[in-house]
């Protein structure tokens, strides 16, 4: 891979500046685009954007950046988007720093910045070596995501439409589905979480899915498929709670969706599990309501003094199989089963020597 330093001044890389948002921003005379599909929204901070503007204002160095030139002679920003965006801005008059924009500064205030050498290295190489090199270089930044660097991998049209959905800030999938979803979408997040879900209900892994369908003319069916996830959650969930953010509701469309169930039947039961102290993570009830498995639930165990009470009060005796057993060897186990109303408390404890809490268990 060629890899050579340049000296270019903000003037040249300001230079035809222009952000047309999902149709992508451009500089350098329109011969670099700063925001290729591969690159993350912008990100930065209104400190960490204004530490950029009062580093070029102070003539001192700003970290290298790092372009990607192509054969028709046009450029890639492959690492700097952050710190390119903040000065072309400023430098374009959409913000200021100090209480000063750049048209407030004196001329030679003006100079001084628009003479400000950037050190740039243009990288002359085949994808593979560019996509390796992109990796290495933003390990030191702020990192990509997992889901950052899979879309510069499988860069398409069919990404640029997934990202309008999934990846702006207050794109259609933060309007209908914010509250069920952890992370942001600028960070791919949300974009990640789709092709997820949609990729475990075919069985494979996001990779995939994102090679299957990088040729495609669009995303509907990822879009369609999450707006179905989204609405099946709110017709049987009817009523949100907070507890409800960030679990995978994809997964459980993918097994449970061909289910029919009452959603009245199961807010009362909701309300029921809410109050229930032996439930200690709530936000399980969800699963645990549509395939019954108490695991979600993290039932309270019995503490080691309700253990060792009830131990003392069998002198040691499993009464199961009539055996003694040394109390290192035995369970503490439910009388009546929390299934069934029984709660963890000293009263309902008692001690089971491993194999018969083992056969108790499995009936």
């Amino acid at each position: 891979m060629k890899i050579e330093l340049h000296e270019i001044p903000v003037r040249e890389v300001t230079n035809g500046y222009i952000d047309s948002a999902d149709n992508g921003v451009v500089g350098y005379g329109g011969k670099l685009n700063i925001r290729p599909a591969f690159q993350r929204e912008f990100i930065y901070k209104d400190k960490q954007r204004n530490e950029v503007i009062n580093t070029v204002i102070k003539g001192f160095p700003l970290n290298v950046m790092y372009w990607v030139k192509s054969d028709n002679g046009s450029y890639e920003l492959l690492d700097g988007q952050q710190r390119t965006i903040s000065i072309a801005q400023y430098v374009n008059g959409d913000f200021s720093v100090n209480h000063l924009g750049f048209d407030n500064l004196t001329d030679t205030e003006r100079e001084q910045i628009l003479n400000y050498k950037l050190m740039i290295y243009i990288c002359e190489g085949t994808d593979k070596e560019k996509l390796d090199w992109f990796k290495i270089i933003n390990i030191a930044g702020e990192q990509l995501t997992p889901q950052e660097l899979r879309n510069a991998i499988y860069t398409s049209e069919w990404l640029t439409e997934a990202k309008k959905y999934f990846s702006k800030n207050g794109c259609p999938a933060h309007a209908i589905a914010s509250d069920y979803l952890k992370g942001t979408a600028i960070r791919q997040d949300y974009l990640e979480t789709a092709i997820r879900w949609i990729s475990a209900r075919d069985g494979i892994e996001i990779e995939d899915y994102m090679a299957k369908h990088q040729h495609d003319p669009n995303c509907n069916e990822l879009w369609l498929y999450f707006q179905n996830v989204i609405n099946w959650v709110k017709v049987i969930f009817p009523k949100y709670r907070k507890e409800m953010k960030g679990l995978d509701w994809g997964v459980y469309y993918n097994k449970y969706s061909q289910t029919n169930y009452d959603p009245k039947t199961l807010e009362s039961k909701i309300v029921e599990l809410m109050q229930d102290d032996d439930v200690t993570k709530k936000s399980g009830i969800y699963e645990y309501l549509l395939d019954g498995a108490e695991k979600h639930l993290n039932l309270r165990t019995f503490t080691q003094s309700m253990a060792r009470s009830a131990y003392e009060r069998q002198k040691g005796i499993c009464p199961i199989c009539s055996q003694h057993f040394e109390i290192t060897e035995m369970q503490a186990d439910h009388i009546t089963p929390w299934s069934k109303g029984g709660k963890t408390t000293p009263e309902n404890c008692q001690m089971l020597c491993a194999d018969c809490n083992r056969r108790k268990s499995n009936i």
